[in-house]
């Protein structure tokens, strides 16, 4: 059996870091359900909940720091790729319908490296993360002195943007790894590689770049 072709879409500690974040998204969601939902009212009780809880939002608010202090370039490139939005991304969502519902993948643009329903992803963390924190800083230090009336909305509002992105995080999963037109993807955050044809019919804009650099780099070794 021919073996593919294959490029490198993430090293490992952008692999490492991602999968120790959703490890401290999901157990985040666990206990915060635990914790609001009242048919877990016994279960909330137990000190151990709000421990974990709070182990958990040390590890999610730690590894996008310390993405940005080891990978310094990677961040600011990231951030910039998340807000940045151009033709490709106007045509990918103007596609995703028929792309994901109707299996069309001529309709679909060539995509960056990130495509734009993993920018919509990164913009609601973005915007959700210092919600999270500052909500999450006034319950956990400040309940005793807050007013009444502070402290319910910090709960209110912390609860609509945790069911805002508990929603999109199970769009994101079943889009990047469970639809059948993305199997690939759930690979490349395990080995950080995917095949040249699943770059190329994915993320062809991105592979041409990456090969272009590659070319010149080459070049340069030989002079």
């Amino acid at each position: 059996m021919e073996k593919l072709e294959t490029v490198e879409r993430y090293s490992v500690l952008g692999r490492v870091l991602h999968w120790v974040h959703v490890a401290a998204f999901v157990t985040l969601a666990v206990t915060g359900t635990i914790l609001y939902v009242r048919a877990f009212g016994v279960v909330a009780q137990d000190s151990w909940t709000r421990v974990i809880h709070r182990i958990a939002v040390v590890f999610f608010v730690g590894m996008p720091i310390a993405f940005v202090i080891f990978r310094p370039r990677s961040a600011i490139e990231a951030i910039k790729e998340g807000f940045t939005w151009n033709k490709e991304d106007w045509g990918w969502v103007t596609a995703a319908p028929r792309y994901y519902f109707l299996g069309d993948e001529a309709a679909m643009p060539p995509q960056g490296r990130v495509n734009s329903g993993q920018k919509l992803w990164f913009l609601l963390l973005a915007v959700t993360a210092p919600v999270f924190v500052i909500t999450g800083i006034l319950m956990w230090f400040f309940q005793a002195i807050l007013p009444p009336g502070v402290f319910q909305w910090s709960v209110f509002v912390h609860d609509v943007a945790f069911i805002a992105t508990v929603t999109f995080f199970f769009v994101h999963v079943y889009l990047s790894a469970l639809h059948p037109l993305m199997a690939g993807v759930f690979g490349s955050m395990t080995n950080g590689r995917v095949t040249k044809e699943f770059a190329r019919s994915h993320y062809g804009k991105w592979l041409q770049e990456k090969m272009a650099r590659e070319r010149s780099e080459q070049k340069q070794e030989t002079k």
